[in-house]
């Protein structure tokens, strides 16, 4: 289950997501203060964070920088109704949003928004573990290449072996008469 953390200072908008988000199956964490926010997702994981933009006690951009700093996997949303293209500038650039989302927002492209966000998400992480297993095989692989050379280099030819269509060794180019 994905989990999102929201942080505005408008109680209003937090409930009018919260409202929004209530049939998906996600786990949400709703935050007023960016402080709190701050400590409570050092120690709780999210998948991704949505934060305003004007806020009293930290703007938004310095907020999901701080979180970068703390859930670097999580992607960051910023939500704002008056943000400066300057701020956009920076939070792009500084605090690496996936998204900026206006106030007022459509309800279905605020979920259009999440959805794909989380998907993309996912396929990072899928991602990520793939090359981990990538990672693993090219290391098993490389030690079975220098075992084959090692064993080749001890019996010469012992690993030049030809088979035939149906999987047996063919035995054709053999020298017999040593036998």
């Amino acid at each position: 289950m994905a989990t999102l953390a929201i942080i505005d200072d408008e109680e209003n908008v937090l409930r009018a997501i919260q409202r929004i988000l209530r049939k998906k199956p996600w786990k949400v964490l709703i935050f007023s203060d960016p402080y709190e926010a701050i400590d409570a997702l050092k120690k709780e994981p999210v998948d991704l964070v949505i934060s305003d933009y004007r806020m009293p006690e930290m703007n938004g951009v310095e907020l999901l920088n701080s979180l970068k700093d703390v859930r670097p996997e999580a992607l960051r949303i910023l939500l704002s109704g008056q943000a400066d293209i300057d701020g956009v500038t920076s939070a792009i650039n500084d605090a690496e949003i996936y998204r900026f989302i206006s106030k007022p927002w459509s309800d279905e492209d605020l979920l259009m928004t999440l959805e794909n966000a989380l998907e993309h998400n996912a396929l990072v992480r899928e991602n990520r573990r793939l090359l981990e297993l990538v990672r693993k095989q090219e290391g098993a692989l490389k030690k079975q290449l220098e075992e084959l050379q090692r064993l080749e280099a001890a019996t010469p030819g012992i690993t030049q072996v030809s088979w035939n269509e149906d999987g047996s060794i063919d035995l054709i180019d053999e020298d017999f008469d040593e036998l």
